[in-house]
């Protein structure tokens, strides 16, 4: 046994339990939604169960209505009192000279991509996104090619795509801030088209697909495979196989008794589960077939706890980054954990980085897939590509 072993396996602990609290985070917001799923937009707010909008009635509405707006499509799940966070949201508006903000929440049946549409078409200035790295998603997925600035308001347990821009992730208040007073940033995003198996049904807690019909140009429809074609959008990194499994496969029963540990059980359980063969094809000339545990496709690559799962990935350089792991046993994930802590290239490729600008990933068999940590079922083909510069985030001036 070689003196890193003990090292790798108290790290690899400590991932899978920090993989185990994101993941049983990303899970509750989806359960939290479908016990409210009741709910439509909220009714203080005056919309419709179908993403319409009604005017808000106020006294000085004349003398307001050349101040800018900003819209906020918040989770609700997220928080005890909305009343008490839209009041807060208010406050800060009103004292940087803007409009009270456009509320919008979300729902079971619209995590918030109508929202998000129905803001735009509201005219506002600004778009915010208030939850998880799910509603960041979303909504970033429906202001895609916009023009229109996307504030970030983080309310989620990883809140990803914050932590690797320099995001306030701790205070609302000074989120906000940024969003109303910060400079336009262009970063990328990609947009993904995954074969489903032939004959199989789609995964019912799924988000839906989006509309990329305002993209210019799309990645290729992935060329082998028979089930159907999705397209997505997703702003962190896309993953299949080990990743999407432990989220897909921790037992129900379990979560209710131990909560976030149950992953944990999911993790430990799959860290022996066997690879599966991919071919990979990129724009920049790779070709290869691999047998791999996960394969992760990175915007940016930054996770919780300091890790840097993509140390190369930057969220506005055009490129994606492209990961295959490839370990075999415990042994083997000791060492693809000691290779990504030490960012080691010595000893076996069971770490390997490719990059380009489309990429495609053919599996020999159905896989788990999730997005931005949104589980989307199983997928046998996908086909990624980026869009340079195609969504604004307002950062710090």
């Amino acid at each position: 046994m070689t003196d890193w072993w003990p090292l790798a396996l108290v790290v690899l602990l400590l991932l899978v339990v920090v993989a185990g609290w994101l993941l049983w985070r990303a899970t509750t917001t989806a359960k939290e939604r479908g016990a409210r799923s009741g709910t439509a937009y909220s009714s203080s707010s005056g919309r419709g169960a179908q993403g319409g909008t009604q005017a808000e009635t106020t006294a000085d509405e004349t003398s307001t209505a050349a101040l800018p707006r900003a819209a906020v499509v918040v989770n609700p799940t997220k928080f005890d009192r909305t009343d008490k966070v839209r009041a807060e949201i208010t406050k800060v508006c009103r004292g940087h000279g803007w409009a009270d903000p456009l509320w919008l929440e979300t729902t079971l049946e619209d995590p918030g991509y109508g929202q998000t549409k129905a803001a735009l078409a509201e005219g506002v200035d600004l778009v915010c996104a208030l939850g998880g790295d799910g509603t960041v998603r979303i909504v970033g997925s429906a202001m895609v090619g916009s023009e229109v600035p996307m504030g970030l308001l983080s309310a989620g347990t990883g809140n990803l795509l914050a932590r690797n821009l320099s995001l306030p992730v701790t205070s609302l208040t000074q989120g906000m801030k940024v969003a109303l007073t910060g400079a336009d940033h262009r970063i990328d995003t990609a947009t993904l088209r995954l074969r489903r198996p032939l004959r199989d049904a789609d995964d019912e807690d799924a988000p839906p697909p989006v509309d990329t019909s305002d993209l210019d140009d799309l990645p290729p429809v992935p060329s082998q495979g028979e089930g159907e074609v999705e397209d997505h959008i997703f702003l962190v990194m896309a993953g299949i196989g080990f990743d999407a499994e432990v989220m897909a496969n921790a037992p129900e029963k379990l979560k209710k008794q131990v909560g976030w540990a149950a992953y944990i059980v999911s993790g430990a359980q799959r860290l022996k589960g066997k690879q599966f063969k991919v071919d990979v094809r990129t724009d920049a000339g790779v070709r290869l077939r691999r047998r791999v545990r996960s394969v992760i496709i990175g915007n940016v690559g930054k996770l919780t706890g300091g890790l840097n799962l993509v140390p190369q990935a930057e969220a506005d350089d055009g490129i994606l980054d492209l990961v295959l792991l490839s370990p075999e046993g415990l042994v083997g994930w000791g060492a693809v954990v000691t290779r990504l802590v030490t960012r080691s290239s010595r000893g076996h490729q069971r770490v390997d980085y490719y990059t380009g600008r489309t990429i495609e990933v053919t599996s020999d068999e159905p896989v788990e897939i999730q997005l931005d940590g949104d589980t989307l079922g199983l997928a046998t083909a996908m086909t990624i590509g980026v869009n340079p510069g195609s969504l604004i985030l307002r950062r710090p001036a």
